[in-house]
């Protein structure tokens, strides 16, 4: 007898009195919600877009946006940079939270970019990250966005969201994207990825989130857990 060749929906098991969380329900809700879902970090180059969320760490991709504007009017390859003092550099993106520091790791990036890859962005996870500045996440963003490579960059907002929904469980950030890509299908990391960034910006915040107004509310665990606690 021939197998069936229905696909199966994925689920994620919880432990013991919980039930399943039906993941590709959520996935669907969330693409039909967020539909235009993107990167809200303005860039026009590989380049732009990783000096950008280098910049985008603890701030918002608006302030980083009004930033980014003038300087890559000026400054748009890695050259450009580097005829730059540290000190004329913490001038351009003083308006940043951790500016000193993220003009050390720019311009040292740039020297890297220029000395080594010839001006061009890697793209390698391992490349990028050895890039001062460049974390997982950020790597993640510019394998993405810039190059279409699938991968999930958990975010603050990734991480909250994710978690409380239940697509994953875990107190540290690596872990749930971990889980995230074991969990979500491939060939969604990238859609899903800004998916839950727009989700948890719009609705799901991290204080007071709008989990009435939340289409997700019925397949939400932390949703579930506040409606117990105001019934109480």
């Amino acid at each position: 007898m021939n197998k069936s060749t229905t696909p199966q929906k994925k689920t994620v098991k919880k432990r013991s009195g919980h039930r399943r969380v039906p993941v590709d329900e959520i996935l669907d809700t969330l693409q039909q919600t967020y539909p235009d879902a993107h990167c809200e970090l303005n860039y026009r180059t590989p380049f732009e877009l990783l000096i950008a969320t280098i910049l985008s760490a603890q701030c918002t991709d608006k302030r980083v946006n009004e930033i980014t504007a003038p300087l890559f009017e000026k400054y748009n390859k890695p050259e450009d940079f580097l005829h730059l003092t540290q000190e004329e550099m913490e001038e351009q993106i003083k308006g940043l939270g951790l500016y000193k520091n993220k003009s050390k790791n720019i311009l040292e990036t740039c020297r890297i970019l220029y000395e080594k890859y010839n001006g061009e962005v890697p793209q390698t996870h391992a490349e990028l990250e050895a890039l001062p500045g460049v974390g997982r996440k950020t790597a993640n963003v510019v394998l993405s966005n810039a190059f279409g490579i699938p991968a999930i960059a958990v975010d603050t907002h990734v991480f909250r969201v994710a978690n409380r929904l239940g697509l994953a469980n875990s107190e540290q950030v690596d872990e749930t994207e971990h889980q995230l890509m074991k969990r979500i299908p491939k060939e969604k990391w990238s859609d899903a990825h800004h998916w839950l960034i727009w989700h948890g910006r719009r609705i799901c915040s991290a204080r007071n989130p709008k989990c009435g107004d939340c289409p997700l509310q019925e397949n939400c665990r932390y949703a579930k857990q506040a409606s117990k606690k105001k019934k109480r």
